[in-house]
């Protein structure tokens, strides 16, 4: 049976995670990050994210304007830090709901097989049939647009992903002896599956949700490239890109700072995704 862990367990761990060159730039990239978001959430921003100044529109990068100005004279260093928090927090509203939904479903299609397990695979197949970005697409198209559907909407595109990466290791856990001896002892499958099963794939889950808000990101991305987004006049990194594309030739700023951003949103979660995967590996926690 897995337990939580102690602190020198836990202090190895972290000292893998540091120690792995991936992982300590995936951290301080997804640090750097948060901290933007924080500023934006605490209204910290040097300028108003969505206050157009016109006679200030389309200033190139400068002390007062560290990223210049869009075609509205809007900072676009403030619209990016906005931007940032808004991905963020659908991002992890949408993972969340897909790990702990997706966790759930596999958790009780492994454990019980049967019919939980036919119904339960059969409607991921279906899931897995359509393409991410148009299945989100779909979604966000049906219902009234807010930051909500979309993190909805993505949450339902990655429900499949978590019931995957579930339900293989459980299938495995459910035969081992420990478990075993736990039905032969009276207790409910409910509290086996919680207490001797969930705790040995914490480390896979952990690990997935690194990797899928790195996708959460890219797919909010592309639906506010796409218009489908968070509606404006709230900032949103891929509405940015989309706006800045006829502005390429003079005033490139105002596509390169969102568009950097994004790839440093998506490497930095991988990086730190790789960093986690060792640092939870058994085989590492002897070393370093």
């Amino acid at each position: 049976m897995n337990t939580a862990p102690h602190g020198p367990a836990a202090s190895n761990r972290l000292r893998v995670l540091l120690g792995s060159r991936t992982g300590l730039i995936g951290l301080l990239i997804v640090a750097a990050l948060t901290l933007l978001s924080l500023a934006s959430f605490l209204h910290l921003l040097p300028y108003d994210p969505i206050a157009q100044n016109p006679p200030a529109r389309l200033l190139a990068p400068s002390g007062r304007h560290l990223l210049g100005t869009d075609q509205f004279g809007r900072d676009v260093f403030s619209r990016v830090a906005a931007g940032v928090a808004s991905s963020a927090l659908i991002s992890v509203v949408a993972v969340a709901f897909a790990a702990v939904a997706g966790t759930l479903c596999g958790l009780v299609a492994g454990f019980y097989r049967g019919v939980a397990d036919g119904v339960v695979g059969a409607v991921t197949n279906v899931l897995f049939a359509f393409p991410p970005l148009l299945l989100a697409l779909s979604l966000v198209s049906v219902f009234d647009r807010d930051w909500f559907t979309v993190a909805l909407a993505i949450a339902i595109v990655y429900v499949p992903i978590f019931i995957r990466v579930t339900r293989g290791p459980v299938l495995s856990l459910r035969e081992i002896e420990y478990v075993r001896a736990a039905t032969s002892t009276g207790q409910t499958r409910m509290s086996i599956m919680f207490r001797h099963v969930l705790p040995n794939i914490t480390s896979i889950i952990v690990i997935q949700v690194a990797l899928s808000l790195s996708w959460a990101v890219l797919t909010e991305a592309s639906l506010s490239f796409l218009g489908l987004g968070t509606p404006p006049p709230a900032p949103s990194l891929g509405s940015m890109i989309f706006e800045a594309r006829t502005l390429i030739q003079i005033a490139p700023w105002t596509l390169i700072a969102p568009g950097v951003v994004v790839v440093l949103f998506v490497v930095g979660l991988n990086l730190l995704g790789d960093g986690l995967r060792d640092s939870l590996d058994p085989r590492n926690r002897g070393t370093r």
